[in-house]
């Protein structure tokens, strides 16, 4: 693949072992920074119809490698994509096989910008919630954080950002740090916007939460 070769062309092995060393997963890092993947994205991106994007994205997720699978979720990144379903049908694809929380977060900005276009398409993503996988988990948060930073929300909005309070208050007695940490995350962006509610919350379901998570969360909150 001729994409491929251009991400490995720029692979640099004493970054890739740091790499390797920091994210743990296994699979294969090239030590390529995140302003070259862009750099290449951009390049890919303007050649390609949508459909050549998908199936390109799809491509360079299957082949395992890190930067590969960071630049598939960058090619897909995009606000506005008529018709969408089939770029938000493989990001909900790959949210099983996350392991991490660079990939994971990489194709959930992605995939965040199709919740927002389309929020039914919640439904399918409260069902994580219930994954075995802790990163599938953690990417229904993840992928909901608009409403959390929403500054003039509509009415819908504000159901949404309560539907996913719920979802917040069912993962509270989730013990697995990362879990933790990103309820704290959504709290702590929902703060900025609504105080009062993220009180409310923390007052109803903090105690069930780990410390660092609960304080983290309050952190805005006391200083505003």
């Amino acid at each position: 693949m001729i994409e491929l070769d251009a991400l490995i062309a720029q692979a640099d092995a004493e970054k890739a072992g740091q790499m390797a060393a920091y994210h743990k997963a296994a699979r294969t890092y090239l030590g390529v920074p995140n302003p070259q993947i862009d750099a290449l994205v951009a390049d890919w991106r303007a050649s390609r119809d949508l459909d050549g994007r998908i199936a390109l994205a799809r491509d360079l997720w299957a082949s395992d490698i890190h930067e590969a699978r960071i630049a598939a979720a960058k090619l897909l990144t995009q606000a506005r994509i008529r018709p969408d379903n089939a770029v938000w049908t493989l990001i909900a694809a790959w949210a099983p096989d996350f392991d991490g929380w660079a990939i994971a977060d990489a194709a959930m900005i992605a995939g965040q910008k199709r919740l927002v276009a389309d929020p039914a398409r919640l439904d399918p993503v409260e069902g994580w919630l219930d994954h075995p996988n802790k990163w599938t988990r953690r990417a229904a948060l993840v992928g909901t954080l608009p409403w959390a930073k929403m500054n003039n929300p509509k009415p819908d909005d504000i159901a949404t950002r309560e539907r996913v309070l719920d979802w917040a208050a069912r993962l509270a007695d989730d013990r697995d740090w990362f879990i933790q940490k990103a309820i704290a995350w959504w709290l702590r962006d929902l703060s900025k916007r609504d105080a009062p509610r993220v009180r409310a919350f923390l007052a109803d379901h903090g105690a069930r939460m780990k410390p660092f998570a609960r304080k983290e969360a309050q952190r805005p909150v006391q200083e505003r």
